[in-house]
C-alpha cells in the first residue's frame, strides 16, 4: 500500500494548511463569541463563516470530498479531512464539506435523477442551502435499521409519509431546506428490500419539528431535531433510485462518509494532543513543569502512539475503498468506526486531565470536542454493531 499523496493532493494540503493558519483558527473566537451572545439555542450561522466560505472558494478549497470535483481519491481526501477536524465546527462548513450534507450530496450525485440533482444537489454544491438526514427513530432500536417503522406509501402520483424521526442531523439550521428520509415502502418484502429513501422538503405540510436535541448540554450550530411526519405528501418523483433500494443507498453513503468522520476525529485528537503538550510545558507544579512529571509524559506518549495507529488503519481503509471498493473494505470500515472515536476520547480525556479545571470550561475546545466525540460511538451504528461485524468476518475464516 502506498499512502504517498499526489502532487495535486499536496498542493491542496499546503493551501488548506495556510487557510487554517491564516483564517480558520483566528476566526474561532469570533465564531464562539457570536454564538455565546445569541444563545446556543440559536442555530443561525455566524457571519464569520460566510466570510471564510468566500475565501475558501477563492482558493478552490470547495467540495473537495467529491472526487469528480476535486480529482482526489478517498485516501487523499482523508488527509485533508484530518486537517479540517482540528477545527470541527468551522473548517468543514467553510469548505462545504460538512456532514450530513456531504453524504446527502453523494447520494444525489450517485443515485439522483437529473431533476433531483438540479433542484437540490446544485444549490447544495453551491452552499446556498443545507440538508438533513432522517433515519433514526425514537421508538425502535435503530442500531438495527430493519426496525425502522416510518411508512412511505404510494398513493397515485404521490408518496404519503407517516412516522417520527429524531437525531435528524442538520435540521435545526434555518438553511436546511431538504431531508433525505429512510422509511418502509414494502413491509412484506425481503428484510433488506423493505426500505427506501425519499426527498422531503422541510416546508412540506405535515412536517413538524418537535424539538431540538442538545448533546451533553451542547447545541451545535447545525443541530439535531426530532421531527414528526403526519400524512406528509410528496411527489413520487422524490423517490431516490427505486423502491427497496434504501439499504443499498445507505451502504454507499456510509462507506466514504465514515472515512471522513474518522479522519476528522484524528484531527481533533491531534489538536487535543497539541493543547496537552503546550499546557504540560507551560504549567508549573511541584517546582517543575507538568511535562517533567512521569505520569504526564506517559499520557503524551500513549496519545501519540494511539493516534499513529488509528491514522494508519483509516488510511488503509481508504486505500482499500479506492482500489477494491467499499464491499471489500467492509471489515476495515467497521473497525475504524470503533477505533477512531475510542482513540479520540482517550486523548481528549488525557488532555482535559492535564488542563485540570480549565479543561472542562469553554476556555479551551476540549470539553465541546469531548461531547461531540462521545456521540461518534453511537452515530452511524453503535460500537457494538461494528464489533459484531468485525468478529463475524474474522470467524468466517474458520468455518469449514
Amino acid at each position: 500500500m502506498d499512502f504517498e499523496l499526489s502532487t495535486k493532493a499536496k498542493d491542496y494540503l499546503t493551501n488548506l494548511q495556510d487557510f487554517m493558519d491564516s483564517h480558520v483558527y483566528p476566526a474561532e473566537p469570533a465564531y464562539h463569541g457570536w454564538r455565546r451572545e445569541r444563545g446556543y439555542g440559536n442555530h443561525e450561522l455566524p457571519p464569520i463563516v460566510e466570510e471564510l466560505k468566500v475565501e475558501a472558494r477563492r482558493r478552490d478549497l470547495w467540495n473537495l470530498f467529491l472526487p469528480d470535483v476535486s480529482g482526489l481519491s478517498v485516501q487523499e481526501y482523508a488527509t485533508l479531512a484530518e486537517l479540517t477536524g482540528r477545527s470541527p465546527e468551522i473548517a468543514p462548513e467553510a469548505l462545504n464539506c460538512s456532514a450530513p450534507d456531504t453524504g446527502n450530496m453523494e447520494v444525489l450525485h450517485l443515485f439522483g435523477t437529473e431533476e433531483q440533482r438540479k433542484q437540490w444537489l446544485e444549490p447544495l454544491l453551491e452552499g446556498q442551502i443545507r440538508s438533513g438526514f432522517a433515519m433514526t427513530e425514537p421508538d425502535v432500536a435503530s442500531s438495527d435499521a430493519t426496525n425502522i417503522r416510518t411508512s412511505i406509501v404510494r398513493d397515485g402520483d404521490d408518496y404519503v409519509i407517516n412516522g417520527r424521526k429524531w437525531w435528524t442531523s442538520g435540521a435545526a439550521d434555518p438553511r436546511c431546506k431538504i431531508l433525505i428520509l429512510m422509511g418502509k415502502t414494502d413491509p412484506g418484502a425481503p428484510t433488506y428490500r423493505q426500505q427506501s429513501m425519499i426527498l422531503v422538503p422541510m416546508d412540506t405540510p405535515g412536517v413538524e419539528v418537535a424539538r431540538y436535541l442538545p448533546v451533553f448540554g451542547y447545541q451545535d450550530q447545525h443541530g439535531h431535531a426530532e421531527i414528526a411526519f403526519t400524512d406528509v405528501r410528496v411527489p413520487a418523483t422524490n423517490l431516490i433510485s427505486n423502491e427497496g433500494d434504501g439499504f443499498m443507498i445507505a451502504q454507499a453513503r456510509l462507506g466514504p462518509g465514515r472515512i471522513h468522520h474518522c479522519m476528522r476525529a484524528i484531527g481533533m485528537a491531534e489538536r487535543a494532543l497539541e493543547l496537552m503538550c503546550r499546557r504540560a510545558t507551560s504549567r508549573v507544579a511541584f517546582e517543575g513543569t507538568l511535562a517533567e512529571q512521569g505520569v504526564v509524559r506517559q499520557q503524551i506518549a500513549e496519545s501519540r502512539m494511539a493516534i499513529e495507529q488509528a491514522r494508519l488503519l483509516v488510511l488503509k481503509t481508504a486505500w482499500l475503498i479506492d482500489n477494491l471498493g467499499t464491499k471489500e473494505a467492509r471489515t476495515e470500515i467497521a473497525a475504524i468506526k470503533v477505533v477512531a472515536p475510542r482513540v479520540l476520547l482517550d486523548v481528549l480525556d488525557r488532555a482535559i486531565q492535564v488542563h485540570g479545571g480549565m479543561g472542562v470550561t469553554e476556555d479551551t475546545p476540549l470539553a465541546s470536542m469531548w461531547a461531540h466525540a462521545r456521540t461518534l460511538r453511537i452515530v452511524d451504528g453503535p460500537d457494538e454493531v461494528h464489533v459484531r461485524s468485525v468478529a463475524r468476518e474474522e470467524l468466517k475464516r474458520y468455518k469449514s
